[in-house]
């Protein structure tokens, strides 16, 4: 009887989590009640807390919004890195053409970000912690905490100082500085590792809970086994992802966290797609991949002028993996971005340049298709660079690595002439040339070509592995964003008009989002502080922690 209760209740609990709310860190204690009439405590005894709260973190990384809604992820990312990264624009003047997209910064939509961490991430895995989640089933645990560290490190990426350590405590919550994130994130990246590996050495003795594939939208449809093997490589590569990051503001701790990483001993690293950080698309409750419903249904996200330069300029074949040609007059049969922070934009004029690949032949990008947010091609490019930095445990040469990657992205993406396109020293870039106004048109940005040149210098060689990183994570654009504002790669087209007042630079483009205005109305004296731990005004062109300007090497 009690069981027949609970889980009518569970269907009005989530009905209740779609609802959203507007306040985040200051209220996080008061994101544990609820109206209605079931605890947390409640759902423990069915694993229903799992189901919600593992899945709702799992969802929110690249915000699903549940009910089909994609407005939190188009604010959370596509109207923001997904545009920085040079992979989309807006054909849609928002806000009366001033906007983001030419760097005047709307209020409304910098604190998705922030909001999305907390109230869906670190909210839902709290309530799993506050459960016992971590003594009654730890592997389980350890892949919450990989959820974790993948979401927390994309906030961090664009805001800078966040608050970390003591989220889920009562009153105003401190910023810790990016520094300390850093460090407690590969912290909380050892626990999970060593969970993991207990369970996968048999030293870990507690059950795996019966629901694991309805809660894991990650590694579906394999043995529990198989399933944390994945977990850990995973972790491991998220390590070595972060350490990269870092490499120009600690490069003493970038490199021995990478070693770790790449070290065999620690479980191993993604080395093929079936291990792809990927999540499911959910059925029911209206569930569809927002990238795809924002391009298919509102009309509001185009290809970046940079792309179609690039792959155009490479004769990439994974071009029509990507993108539809466009069907604006005079552009049928043509692939046709726009460049962001364009000139003259209108809804009207814009909306036939080229979509993500939704209609043309068999479209990469459906409802029901899986967002990805690691490959194993990244991991290729980023062995790649560890190699070409002399570190330990790379497991190959920069130039074998580098081509590996390439080989990973083709296949992935299903497309054949890997190796034309590997020995190709000719083609480069093109200049970029818009129909509708030539105030948009622009010289090449590169002249860089996809051949390895073994006697190139070290910023060469890493501006070539950090292109073909670049083309291989598309349309994953808040990675591409950080790595592009770490490297200076790829060279990408700045904004056309840039609204900024001055406070971001043109050419060296938008380096952060300014803190949400609902911290400074709820935390506001935590967020002066903060502005002192980021160490420049709160604004988009003060770089974070570990965006150095200068050379890499």
């Amino acid at each position: 009887m009690k069981t027949t209760k609970i889980q009518h209740k569970y269907i009005i609990f989530l009905a209740a989590l779609t609802i959203g709310f507007s306040s985040c860190t200051k209220d996080f204690e008061d994101l544990n009640t609820n109206n209605t009439g079931v605890s947390d405590e409640d759902l423990k005894p069915n694993g229903q807390d799992l189901e919600i709260f593992f899945r709702q973190a799992q969802l929110s990384i690249y915000n699903f919004s549940a009910g089909g809604d994609p407005n939190s992820y188009q604010v959370q990312q596509n109207l923001n890195a997904d545009v920085y990264s040079g992979y989309f624009m807006s054909p849609t003047p928002f806000n009366s053409g001033q906007n983001n997209l030419n760097y005047a910064m709307v209020n409304s939509w910098n604190g998705e970000p922030f909001k999305v961490l907390y109230v869906n991430v670190l909210n839902s895995l709290n309530k799993l912690k506050n459960n016992g989640l971590a003594e009654t089933y730890p592997v389980v645990w350890a892949a919450a905490l990989v959820v974790k560290a993948e979401a927390t490190s994309r906030v961090t990426d664009i805001y800078g100082p966040i608050p970390y350590s003591l989220v889920g405590t009562t009153g105003s919550i401190p910023y810790d500085s990016q520094e300390d994130i850093y460090k407690r994130l590969f912290l909380e990246l050892d626990t999970a590792r060593n969970l993991l590996v207990a369970f996968n050495s048999g030293t870990d003795t507690t059950q795996v809970p019966a629901n694991i594939e309805e809660a894991d939208l990650v590694y579906k449809g394999v043995d529990n086994r198989t399933r944390f093997q994945k977990w850990l490589r995973l972790a491991n590569s998220l390590r070595l992802r972060l350490a990269m990051r870092i490499v120009k503001a600690d490069p003493q701790l970038a490199q021995s966290e990478a070693e770790k990483a790449l070290d065999p001993a620690n479980g191993g690293i993604i080395d093929n797609n079936a291990d792809n950080f990927r999540i499911a698309v959910p059925s029911g409750a209206n569930f569809s991949n927002p990238l795809y419903f924002i391009a298919k249904n509102w009309g509001d996200t185009r290809i970046n002028a940079s792309l179609e330069s690039y792959m155009l300029g490479y004769k990439d074949p994974r071009i029509a993996k990507y993108m539809d040609k466009a069907t604006g007059e005079g552009l049928a049969g043509q692939y046709k971005g726009i460049r962001v922070g364009a000139a003259g934009l209108t809804k009207d004029a814009y909306l036939g340049y080229s979509s993500l690949n939704i209609n043309d032949g068999t479209p990469s990008f459906t409802a029901s298709t899986a967002p990805v947010l690691m490959t194993a091609a990244e991991v290729y490019f980023l062995r790649a660079e560890a190699a070409l930095r002399g570190w330990a445990n790379a497991g190959g040469s920069a130039q074998s690595l580098y081509e590996q990657g390439i080989q990973s992205s083709f296949a992935q993406w299903g497309v054949q002439g890997t190796n034309a396109y590997i020995q190709n020293n000719t083609n480069t870039p093109v200049a970029y040339v818009d129909p509708q106004n030539s105030r948009n048109n622009a010289a090449a940005p590169s002249n860089i070509a996809v051949q390895w040149n073994e006697g190139a210098t070290s910023e060469e060689k890493l501006e070539r592995i950090i292109t073909q990183k670049w083309l291989a994570i598309f349309p994953e654009g808040q990675e591409a964003w950080s790595e592009f504002r770490r490297t200076g790669y790829p060279k990408i087209f700045p904004v056309v008009v840039n609204n900024s007042g001055g406070l971001i630079d043109t050419d060296i483009q938008i380096r952060r989002l300014p803190f949400p205005q609902n911290e400074y109305n709820t935390n506001a004296a935590e967020v002066q502080k903060a502005i002192q731990l980021l160490g420049g005004p709160d604004n988009g062109g003060t770089r974070l922690w570990w965006d150095k300007a200068g050379a890499n090497f």
